[in-house]
C-alpha cells in the first residue's frame, strides 16, 4: 500500500470519527463536549461541572506536548496526515476537483485550471457549490462539540432566536470556503505557526521526507539547481530528473533541494517517485526516514533524552487528568452568607442566613435534604427537602439558629465552625459537605 492510500485511509477513519463522535453518548453523556450553555464538560462519558473543569487543562497541556513529541519523533507528521487544513484541501483539490469533475490531474498539481477550456468554468462552478455545502457541514460539526446535535437541530427551527449561534457557524463557513479554495497550501507556509516551530524540534534522529543524494545525485547545490537534465550526469546518479516529486507536491517545493519550511510530509513525492523508479526496478530515491538513518546509517534513537521527557510528561499528566476525573464530585454546593451576619430573637436565640446553591452532577432526579453533623447546639430551621432534575442547580435560603443562649466573648463576635451536610435521600453515597461560619454576637448586644 502507498503512502497516499495510507492517508487516504486515516483521513477516511479521521473524518468519520470527527462526524460521529458528536452523536455517541455514554450513560446518557457524551463521548466529548464542551457546553458553554450547561457550563458542562463531557469526556469518554463523564459529566464535568464549570466548577471541575480542572479536568481539562491536563487534557490540553498532554495534547500540546504530544504534538511537540510527535513531531521531535516523526517530523511533521501531523501535518500531512491528520491536519483538517490538508484533509480539506485533499477533499476540495483531489477527490472534487481532480475525481468528480475532472479538473485537474492529480498527479500534477503545479498546473492551473485552464478556465477557458470546454466547460471546465461550469465545473469550478460546481466545486465550489459543492465545497460551500461540505463547509457549512464542517462547520457544523465543529459547533456540535459546544453545542450537542439534539440541541443544534432543535435551534434551526427557530434561528431567529440563536442568532449568535448560527452566524459563528456561517463565518467558520465562510472562513473554509476562502481558505480552501483561495488561501489554499498557503496556509501551511505564511499563517499556520506550527511550520515556524518545527525546525526548533528536530534533530539528526527525526523523521522527515528526505531525498537520497547517495543514490540520485546532487541535483542542487548552494541552494541553486545545478542539474537542469539527465545529460549531465557524470557518475551512477540514479534520479531521472523527470520531475514527478516535483509535479505531485501540493506546497509546490522540490524536495531534492531538501529540507523546507514548506513541507507537511505528505509523502506523495515519494510515491511518485517510487512509480517511476519502479519501472528501473529500483527503490525510490524519496523516503521518510532520518538523517543519521540515511547518511550515518545509525538507527533513529527514539528514546533519546528529549523524547524520554515527552513520553514521562505526556503519560504524567494523562495519569493526573485521569486521578483528577475519579474524583470528581457527585454533587456541588456553594454556601455564602447574607448580608446582615446575625439576629437575635427574643428570646435570645440567634440565626445567621445562608445561600445553598446545589448543583446536581447526576443524570437522575434525586430529592435533596440538609443536616449539621454531629452538633448539638445548633439545628437548621424550616428547611423542606426539595428535588432537583440532572444537571440542574438551584438556589434556596438556609437558616442556622441556636438551640440555646451561648455565653462566649463579652468584646468581641465569635466565629464558630459548623459542617453542614448536603445529601440525596434516594442514595446515601451522593453526599457533600462543607465546613461554613456561625457568626456569634458578643455577650453586650444581648443586654
Amino acid at each position: 500500500m502507498s503512502y497516499t492510500q495510507k492517508r487516504y485511509l486515516t483521513y477516511t477513519l479521521i473524518t468519520l470519527s470527527v462526524l460521529l463522535i458528536p452523536f455517541v453518548k455514554i450513560n446518557g453523556n457524551h463521548l466529548l463536549l464542551l457546553s458553554f450553555e450547561k457550563l458542562q464538560f463531557h469526556f469518554i462519558g463523564i459529566s464535568f461541572s464549570v466548577n471541575e473543569l480542572y479536568v481539562m487543562p491536563f487534557l490540553l497541556i498532554a495534547l500540546f506536548i504530544g504534538i511537540f513529541a510527535i513531531t521531535s519523533i516523526l517530523g511533521r507528521f501531523w501535518c500531512g496526515w491528520g491536519c483538517p487544513q490538508t484533509i480539506f484541501r485533499v477533499i476540495y483539490r483531489d477527490l472534487i476537483e481532480g475525481s468528480l469533475l475532472d479538473l485537474r490531474k492529480i498527479k500534477n498539481k503545479q498546473k492551473s485550471i485552464d478556465l477557458y477550456k470546454g466547460s471546465n468554468l461550469v465545473k469550478l462552478f460546481i466545486a465550489i457549490i459543492l465545497w460551500i455545502g461540505i463547509s457549512l457541514l464542517a462547520a457544523s460539526n465543529f459547533m456540535w462539540y459546544f453545542v450537542p446535535p439534539e440541541d443544534f437541530f432543535l435551534y434551526l427551527q427557530e434561528p431567529t432566536q440563536h442568532l449568535f449561534l448560527f452566524s459563528f457557524v456561517l463565518s467558520l463557513a465562510s472562513f473554509l470556503v476562502y481558505d480552501i479554495i483561495l488561501l489554499k497550501e498557503n496556509f501551511c507556509t505564511y499563517v499556520c505557526p506550527y511550520s515556524r516551530t518545527q525546525n526548533v524540534l528536530y534533530d539528526e534522529d527525526t523523521k522527515h521526507v528526505i531525498y537520497d543524494t547517495n543514490r540520485g545525485g546532487s541535483v542542487y547545490e548552494n541552494a541553486k539547481k545545478s542539474v537542469l537534465n539527465i545529460d549531465q550526469w557524470v557518475n551512477n546518479e540514479e534520479c531521472t530528473t523527470c520531475e514527478a516529486c516535483v509535479k505531485v507536491c501540493p506546497t509546490h517545493i522540490d524536495i531534492r533541494k531538501g529540507l523546507q519550511l514548506e513541507c507537511i510530509n505528505c509523502l506523495e513525492c515519494s510515491d511518485a517517485c517510487a512509480s517511476v523508479m519502479g519501472k528501473l526496478q529500483k527503490k525510490s530515491l524519496i523516503n521518510w526516514q532520518s538523517t543519521n538513518a540515511l547518511h550515518n546509517k545509525i538507527n533513529s534513537n527514539y528514546f533519546s533524552k528529549r523524547n524520554v521527557t515527552y513520553f514521562v510528561s505526556v503519560v504524567a499528566t494523562l495519569m493526573l487528568g485521569i486521578l483528577f476525573a475519579y474524583e470528581k464530585e457527585p454533587l456541588l454546593i456553594n454556601v455564602n452568607k447574607t448580608t446582615q451576619l446575625y439576629t437575635i430573637q427574643k428570646d435570645s436565640q440567634v440565626y445567621n442566613g445562608y445561600v445553598l446553591a446545589v448543583h446536581n452532577t447526576q443524570n437522575k432526579t434525586y430529592t435533596y435534604d440538609v443536616k449539621l453533623e454531629n452538633n448539638e447546639t445548633f439545628y437548621v430551621k424550616n428547611f423542606k427537602s426539595f428535588e432537583l432534575e440532572p444537571n440542574r442547580r438551584v438556589k434556596k435560603i438556609l437558616i442556622i439558629q441556636t438551640k440555646k443562649r451561648l455565653h462566649l466573648s463579652h468584646t468581641q463576635d465569635s466565629v464558630l465552625k459548623l459542617t453542614l451536610k448536603v445529601f440525596a435521600k434516594q442514595d446515601p453515597k451522593i453526599q457533600t459537605k462543607q465546613e461554613i461560619a456561625f457568626i456569634y454576637p458578643k455577650e453586650e448586644l444581648f443586654k
